[in-house]
Order: structure tokens, then sequence, then C-alpha cells
């Protein structure tokens, strides 16, 4: 006998019930949000009119460079700062989950990493973790500072998008805090679970299981 909480149980008609009349909702939701993604293509945006300089694998690089002449760049500040030993663990949870770029580049897309640490600390840390995408420092620019990815209070989560005309390159588009959770798909596979994401702020029957408000780690300390 499970000591946890279970779903109802019904007969497969009436399960099948539920399901058609939840389908009406997660339509009505995919609509509306077909109609958010259209209003922010329809953004105005900036112009970046400042340098920022960034260390990579290749050597020095300006925020053009990272576009590797395509005309779409996604940007994301992942939290590391330069005394850091290690990332942190919830942009590693969003980075365990982006797919290889090439389906990214196919569509004149580039996708990079970028935060403050030093270089050598972001590859060996990629390296731990086992991730391929490019990852650059932003380590002795305001970059971090003037996309609101560092602070008085220290990190934050940022993904910023540019566009490129030319050489001119603009900010068209940015989120944060839990605006990148639908970037780690982690967290919209276990929306369809029963038990959902287990953090308490979730509104669940009672009895269901419920973790810590950050219960994420890196991959490699789950442990048992």
């Amino acid at each position: 006998m499970t000591e946890t909480a279970l779903p109802e149980i019904v007969t497969p008609a009436e399960w099948q019930a539920h399901i058609d009349s939840l389908r009406i909702k997660e339509k009505e939701l995919t609509r509306a949000h077909d109609a958010l993604n259209a209003m922010r293509r329809q953004l105005p945006m900036v112009k970046i009119e400042k340098e920022y300089a960034f260390q990579g694998e290749s050597g020095t690089q300006s925020l053009f460079d990272l576009f590797e002449g395509r005309k779409q760049l996604i940007v994301y500040h992942f939290m590391f700062g330069p005394d850091a030993d290690a990332g942190c663990p919830g942009c590693s949870w969003v980075t365990d989950a982006m797919s290889h770029p090439a389906h990214l580049n196919a569509r004149d897309t580039s996708l990079v990493l970028v935060s403050r640490a030093p270089l050598e600390k972001l590859l060996a840390y990629r390296k731990r973790m086992g991730w391929g995408l490019p990852w650059v420092s932003s380590f002795g620019s305001d970059f971090n500072y003037d996309f609101n990815a560092t602070n008085d209070e220290g990190e934050n989560h940022v993904a910023s998008v540019f566009l490129r005309d030319g050489d001119d390159v603009y900010r068209t588009y940015y989120t944060d805090q839990r605006g990148v959770e639908h970037l780690g798909s982690h967290w919209t596979w276990l929306d369809l679970t029963p038990y959902g994401r287990q953090e308490p702020w979730e509104e669940t029957p009672e009895g269901w299981p419920k973790g810590e408000m950050f219960w994420d780690r890196r991959h490699d300390e789950y442990g048992e």
C-alpha cells in the first residue's frame, strides 16, 4: 500500500471524458500562447551602441562576433560569478535541457552562454557537465551590468535576444525570473505528470508529494 496520495481511479470512459474537458483548456492556452508569440515578434527593438569584449575559446570576441555570421542571437546569461566555484544549479538545470544548436543554427540563430567567471572556470565546468554549447566570459566588461545579469544583489539569470542587420546589432527581447521556465523543458515535462513539479507553491490535492522550494540540483549532485 502506497503512503503517497493517488489521483482518483475511474473507468477508461470517465478518464477520457476528463481528458477531453482538459484538452479544451489546453487548446485555449495554446492559442493564447501563439497570440503572445505574435506580439513578441512585433516588438520594437533598441540598437546596441556600446562595444563589449568577451573571452572565448578563439580569443577576444565582440557581441557581433557571437552571432557567428547568423542573423539572430540568443544569449543565456548563466549565473556564474568570478568568485564562484561552480555554476548556478538552476542555470545548470536550464542548460541541461537546451537542445542541439544545429536546430537553431539551421534557422539562422546562434545560442551562447555568457557569464562573468573567468573563461577557464567556465570551460572546466562545461566539461564537468558534458555540455558542448559555446560559452564566453564577460569578465572585465559592463555587459552583465548593462543587461541586468549582474546587479548590487549579485548574479541574475536572463535570456536576451538580439538581431543583426549588417553591422548593426539590436536587442529585441529579454526575460528573466520565471520567464526562462520554457527554456528548461524539465519543468514543462513535469507539468504533464500527476505530481507536477512537487514545489511548495503549486496547487495540488492533499497528500501530494512536496519538495523544497529550490530542489533542482546539478545533474551530478542528486546522488541516490
